[in-house]
């Protein structure tokens, strides 16, 4: 499961007020809902690309912060996907991932890698114990 950030001054009921038509817009219609780590998100059973197998998606909130965006999509194994001639599918896969990541948080894919490496780094800069 990866958490997206906003971009600055922004929030992602601003983004994206119904997550729900715009989560069925992108990857097709919610199976049901699932609870991860005390957030309420939907579940895509089936999506409408044949690339992914499941996605979970939806607004993590956290007390006293702004939310963020949950999203985990499970994708099917990439020999699998190629040798079904679905190369053209991956390709949209990864399309229709962006773009949703893109509208939600408002960062293209360059500035969310920038991000998730920051806050990667700052982990790393926190001292163990001696």
């Amino acid at each position: 499961m990866k958490v997206y950030k906003m971009r600055r001054g922004e929030t992602l009921e601003e983004r994206i007020p119904d997550m729900k038509a715009t989560v069925e817009e992108y990857f097709g219609p919610i199976t049901g809902t699932e609870d991860m780590n005390g957030h309420e998100l939907y579940v895509i059973g089936e999506p409408s690309n044949p690339v992914f197998s499941r996605i979970v998606v939806g607004a993590a909130e956290y007390s006293g912060k702004k939310d963020r965006l949950a999203v985990h999509f499970e994708e099917r194994p990439a020999e699998e996907v190629i040798a079904e001639g679905l190369a053209d599918a991956a390709a949209d896969a990864v399309s229709v991932k962006n773009e949703f990541l893109l509208e939600a948080t408002g960062r293209d894919a360059k500035s969310r890698r920038n991000s998730l490496k920051r806050s990667v780094e700052d982990k790393d800069d926190v001292p163990g114990e001696v």
